[in-house]
C-alpha cells in the first residue's frame, strides 16, 4: 500500500517503498555536490547611504547576488533570534502531532488555504513518484488577522505565527526596497508592480530521516513561481541545494540567517537581469530537517512584464506582459511535471 505523507513523518520505514524511488537518471548524485563557499552572505548592517556616485555598498552586494545567483543569505536582519527559534519549535511540534490529527488538513485541493500535502513528479513508464517530505501551507499577513485559519494545536501556534508574520512583513519591505534600488529603480517600484494584494503564503517542509538518500529527493529541482521568498532553516542540518553554472551548491544553514531567493516574477520584472534559479532539497540518512518559507507572490490581477524604466535601445524586452493569474493557471495545468511556463519566456 502506498504510504501517505502524514504517515511518513511519524512512521519512517526501514527501506524505501517503490513509490519514493526516482528513476536512475533523476536521482541526486550527492558526491558531485560542491560546498557553499560561494553563496553570498550579506550583512544588512553594511553601509547603505548613496554617495551620489552610485548605489550604496549594501545595494551593490544585493544587486550582484541577485544577478549572479538569485539566492543569498542575510544576517543582522533585525528579526529576533528568540522569535525564529520559537517559530521553528512550534512548526516542529505541528509535524510531531499524531498522524490522524495532521490528516485533517491533508488534501489534494490546492485551492484550500490551509493544507498538508506532499510533492511528487510524474515520469514516463513509472508514473507518480512521491517526494520524501511533508508540507504544511497556510496564509500569513503582517497586519491583517489571519490566525483564525491556523491550527489550535500546538496551543501557541497562532500567537507565535502572528508575531513572526509582523517581523517578516517589515523584512520583506526592506528587501523589496533594496532589490528595487539594485535595479536602479525607485525604492517602492517592485512593491507597486507586485500589487496591493500580494499572495502571502507559508510553506513549511519537513524531511524525515531517510534510509536511502541516494534514491529519492525531499523536493525535486524547481524554480519558485512568485516574487521572493524568505527561508528559515533549522541549524545543523543541510539539505537545500542551488544550481550554479551547471553544478549543485549546498546552502549550509548560517546561524541567525535567512536564505533569500528570487522567483520567476522578479526575473520577468527585472527583464532577466535578476535570476530565478533551480533549487532542490536532498534528504539525510540520520537526521530530519525542517525549513520554513515565507512567500511573497503578486496580486492575481497584477500585470507582470519588464519594468518600463529597464527598457531602452540597448535592452529590449525579453518577456511579454501577462496577468499573474494566467501564469498560475498555466502552472497548475502542468501538474506533476517540472513546472515552467515557456509561453512567458524569452522571445
Amino acid at each position: 500500500m502506498e504510504m501517505t505523507p502524514y504517515q511518513l513523518a511519524n512512521n519512517t520505514p526501514l527501506t524505501l517503498s517503490p513509490n519514493f524511488i526516482l528513476p536512475e537518471d533523476k536521482r541526486p548524485n550527492l558526491s558531485e555536490v560542491l560546498p557553499s563557499d560561494s553563496i553570498p552572505i550579506i550583512d544588512l548592517n553594511d553601509h547603505d547611504i548613496d554617495d551620489g556616485q552610485g548605489p550604496s555598498p549594501l545595494v551593490s552586494k544585493i544587486s550582484q547576488a541577485c544577478e549572479e545567483y538569485g539566492f543569498f543569505q542575510i544576517i543582522n536582519h533585525e528579526v529576533p533570534r528568540e522569535l525564529c527559534q520559537k517559530v521553528l519549535a512550534v512548526v516542529t511540534e505541528f509535524f510531531q502531532l499524531p498522524p490522524e490529527e495532521r490528516a485533517q488538513y491533508l488534501t489534494k485541493d490546492h485551492s484550500k488555504q490551509v493544507k498538508v500535502f506532499n510533492y511528487y513528479q510524474k515520469y514516463e513508464g513509472i508514473g507518480k513518484v512521491t517526494m520524501w517530505s511533508e508540507t504544511f501551507s497556510h496564509p500569513w499577513h503582517p497586519t491583517e488577522n489571519f490566525t483564525h485559519l491556523l491550527p489550535t494545536n500546538p496551543p501557541q501556534y497562532r500567537e507565535v505565527f502572528a508575531e513572526y508574520a509582523r517581523a517578516i512583513g517589515v523584512l520583506f519591505d526592506r528587501l523589496l526596497s533594496l532589490i528595487s534600488r539594485g535595479l536602479g529603480l525607485d525604492k517602492d517600484c517592485l512593491k507597486r508592480r507586485i500589487g496591493e494584494k500580494p499572495g502571502l503564503h507559508t510553506i513549511a517542509n519537513y524531511y524525515p530521516a531517510c534510509p536511502d538518500p541516494e534514491l529519492t529527493m525531499g523536493l525535486p529541482d524547481h524554480n519558485d513561481l512568485g516574487s521572493i521568498a524568505v527561508l528559515l532553516q533549522v541549524e545543523g542540518v543541510t539539505g537545500l541545494q542551488v544550481i550554479k553554472d551547471g553544478k549543485w551548491l549546498t546552502v549550509d544553514p548560517v546561524p541567525d540567517a535567512f536564505v533569500i531567493n528570487l522567483a520567476d516574477q522578479t526575473q520577468v520584472l527585472s527583464n532577466g537581469k535578476f535570476k530565478s534559479i533551480g533549487h532542490r532539497a536532498v534528504t539525510k540518512k540520520l537526521l530530519p530537517r525542517l525549513s520554513l518559507g515565507m512567500l511573497y507572490t503578486p496580486s492575481e490581477d497584477a500585470v507582470i512584464g519588464p519594468i518600463e524604466d529597464l527598457i531602452n535601445e540597448e535592452h529590449f524586452p525579453k518577456y511579454r506582459n501577462y496577468i499573474f493569474k494566467e501564469y498560475m493557471e498555466e502552472f497548475y495545468w502542468q501538474e506533476g511535471k517540472r513546472r515552467r511556463v515557456p509561453i512567458y519566456g524569452y522571445y
